[in-house]
């Protein structure tokens, strides 16, 4: 992996229109290094022949069955509502459309 220079940097900064000094391109031009060195230390291990996972623990999902129980009825779903319209739930309108 090549070394990312200060006109590198310089040019990542003018596109991103970002005022640096020369110290701070030193700096990051270091730092972006050591970054890129890291990134393909990691592609190196990804190389084998492990197989990708999305989890470091294998999981598996517990379902239960399910099951029919019983409900409420359209009058007790009501009777519990703060405020009814047509027999239907009454909410506040948060859009302010007009119907």
């Amino acid at each position: 992996m090549t070394a990312i220079t200060r006109d590198e940097v310089a040019h990542l900064a003018r596109l991103s229109r970002l005022a640096l000094d020369e110290s701070e391109l030193d700096t990051l031009a270091a730092q972006l290094g050591d970054i890129l060195t890291a990134v393909a230390k990691v592609q190196e291990v990804a190389k084998g022949d492990i197989p990708p996972s999305s989890h470091a623990l294998p999981l598996t999902n517990v379902y239960r069955p399910d099951e029919v129980g019983p409900g409420l009825t359209h009058e007790q779903a009501m009777a519990a509502a703060p405020a009814v319209e047509d027999q239907r739930f009454r909410v506040p309108r948060i859009l302010g459309e007009d119907e």
